[in-house]
């Protein structure tokens, strides 16, 4: 699709919750217009960061805009992504692509039905020590990937949605998502998923995941995930052995070089971990795609790789319920 004429390169934005914040700063600091639609917090947003002008319907916002940045609740997304590719425009959804496998793979070909590009938000791609691990692997610095580990912790979110599994998937849709797509990303597609929560007692939403992977190829990966107590220090930790040799990273005690400038983050999500004084990734994950809508190469990430992140995680979520290992089938792509 051709930016309409007249005009700068226009983002539309659907949503102002947590990620928005990270999402809009980015799109401003690369030059693009931004509209903003959301039920609520979209001036707030704008004048937080200011940039921007606020349109009072999504209807509004399609006709103002050369791609759509879906930044709403999970069990939003594909209705969305939907309304977006029917209106020609290119699409950009935070991740999860959608709440189940059915409804990003609708939200997928619809996409493809109406010829726009469709990314989801795997930001963890774009974080430099994953990166480096990534290259490093994709390199032969471990030989044959045998085995990972993944772990991932932060405070519950606040929002009563994230808490409702229905609408938001609960730990595993939301949080581990994203090592799930880094595994898979690491050691190829997977046959086998495995997974089994912990609930704490208390008012405090606590609680630990651990999903195990057996991929195509034989290798295992762990993932654990936490939602953890309010102020809770956010930390991801990594191990990759392999035939040659072993990687490791642990945020706690590798961290990077801080600015203290005293602002809160008031989005509300604490799930986000602090900003280094380097190039966000969000904003590198952003240019990436800013680039492709523009004709560009395309991103590190595919609609593709959405769809199967949804899928293992699904699978993952569907082992939690019924105690069992679940099956992938390679040739169809659905859960069974």
């Amino acid at each position: 699709m051709s930016v309409r004429s007249g005009g700068n390169y226009t983002i539309g934005m659907v949503g102002a919750g947590g990620i928005a914040n990270s999402h809009l700063p980015s799109w401003l600091s690369l030059g693009a217009d931004l509209v903003v639609f959301s039920l609520e917090g979209a001036p707030e947003l704008v004048r937080r960061h200011g940039g921007g002008s606020v349109v009072g319907s999504l209807d509004q916002l399609l006709d103002a805009c050369d791609a759509v940045d879906v930044c709403t609740p999970t069990y939003t997304h594909a209705e969305i992504v939907c309304r977006a590719a029917a209106a020609g425009r290119q699409v950009f959804c935070e991740k999860p692509l959608a709440r189940t496998s059915v409804d990003a793979r609708a939200a997928i070909d619809a996409c493809v039905q109406a010829g726009v590009q469709l990314y989801p938000g795997h930001v963890v791609r774009y974080f430099p020590e994953f990166v480096a691990m990534h290259d490093a692997v994709r390199a032969g610095a471990v030989g044959e990937v045998a085995v990972q580990r993944f772990s991932r912790t932060g405070s519950a979110p606040s929002q009563p949605w994230f808490l409702d599994e229905t609408l938001s998937g609960g730990l595993v849709m939301d949080q581990s998502i994203h090592d799930l797509d880094f595994a898979r990303w690491n050691a190829g597609e997977v046959a086998t998923v495995f997974a089994r929560q912990t609930i704490a007692p208390g008012p405090d939403v606590v609680r630990s995941c651990q999903v195990i992977l057996t991929h195509s190829n034989g290798a295992l990966s762990y993932v654990s995930g936490t939602w953890a107590r309010p102020g809770t220090t956010f930390r991801t930790r990594f191990e990759v052995a392999g035939t040659n040799g072993l990687l490791q990273h642990d945020s706690r005690d590798h961290q990077p070089l801080m600015v203290d400038g005293g602002v809160v983050d008031d989005s509300g999500t604490g799930l986000l971990p602090a900003t280094p004084f380097v190039e966000s990734p969000y904003l590198t994950e952003i240019r990436e795609i800013y680039t492709a809508f523009r004709g560009g190469p395309p991103p590190r990430v595919t609609a593709e790789d959405g769809y199967q992140a949804v899928r293992i995680a699904e699978a993952a979520v569907a082992s939690l319920s019924t105690g069992r290992a679940i099956q992938l089938d390679p040739e169809e792509g659905v859960v069974r």
